[in-house]
């Protein structure tokens, strides 16, 4: 669920892909659509661990060597969607923002599994995971919060983080609170729009490319396929109101990761060496995007 949607957002889920004809016919029209649809993309990598020039270092922060990073001089911003204080904040994250285009709540608690597991701490999880393969591969990475304040940050703010850091890349965190049975991945890319403080004219096409990178590289390393009720069966999906994106000056995009209240969705959403294929898979679209 975003960090800046309404009381009553619209509600988005992950699809995992399933041996059958219709699955796999559907996957099959999202690659055509991908290859038509832009510039050419690369074909997804065959799942199983990363190249070896490409692993991780050991250790979150251990240098790698220049053969092992290939992002050095490069800027990621991770933005894990909402924070676990919301919950006890709600004056302060009910309160009203310019989001260039208009007002909305400075952010939302999100939305949780049936059994209690958080999308602020599924968020965090998968943050910390991405960060440390992006360092692996010689990025700085900037986390727009580490759950090391009250509440927020405010979308606005968020926003701010990403352009301050002149990130190459900014990736929101996110994992969806639809109806049972909508299942599936989407990456949400910015809209066209320009009025007040908000204009993304320059990041939109950038956007784009990085979140078609990353929904074909998610794909590859979870199995998933684009969700099943938003997109088109494409894996993305673009909106115009959403601050984090409408006021961001650099390439941002967001993931929802899956949908906490379908049962399948969310076995797979709290399962760690899932979560752990997520990141690889969302770190190789970026990776892949940034090398060009």
């Amino acid at each position: 669920m975003h960090d800046d949607d309404t009381p009553a957002p619209r509600r988005r889920s992950r699809l995992l892909l399933a041996a059958g004809a219709p699955l796999l016919a559907a996957l099959a029209g999202w690659l055509v659509w991908d290859t038509t649809s832009g510039a050419a993309e690369p074909a997804p990598r065959a799942h199983g661990p990363l190249p070896a020039a490409s692993r991780p270092a050991p250790g979150a922060d251990a240098p790698a060597s220049p053969a092992a990073a290939p992002l050095t001089g490069k800027t990621v911003v991770i933005d894990p969607g909402h924070n676990p204080g919301n919950f006890d904040h709600p004056r302060e994250i009910n309160a009203k923002v310019d989001i260039g285009t208009g007002h909305k709540e400075c952010d939302t608690t999100g939305t949780s599994t049936n059994s209690g597991y958080t999308e602020a701490a599924f968020t965090l999880d998968v943050s910390h995971r991405l960060r440390t393969l992006l360092r692996g591969l010689g990025a700085k990475v900037v986390l727009t919060h580490d759950a090391d304040r009250p509440y927020g940050p405010c979308i606005d703010e968020r926003a701010r983080i990403g352009n301050n850091a002149h990130a190459d890349a900014v990736v929101s965190l996110h994992a969806d609170g639809s109806a049972t049975g909508n299942r599936g991945f989407h990456v949400i890319l910015p809209a066209a729009v320009k009025g007040g403080g908000a204009d993304t004219t320059r990041i939109v096409g950038p956007s784009r490319t990085l979140g078609r990178h990353i929904a074909a590289r998610f794909a590859t390393a979870t199995g998933s396929a684009p969700a099943n009720y938003v997109g088109g069966g494409t894996g993305l999906d673009v909106r115009k109101d959403l601050g984090g994106l409408n006021l961001s000056t650099v390439p941002k995009v967001f993931i929802e990761c899956g949908n906490m209240r379908d049962r399948e969705d969310a076995a797979l959403l709290t399962d760690a060496a899932w979560r752990q294929e997520a990141a690889r898979g969302i770190a190789d679209g970026i990776s892949t995007y940034l090398r060009g």
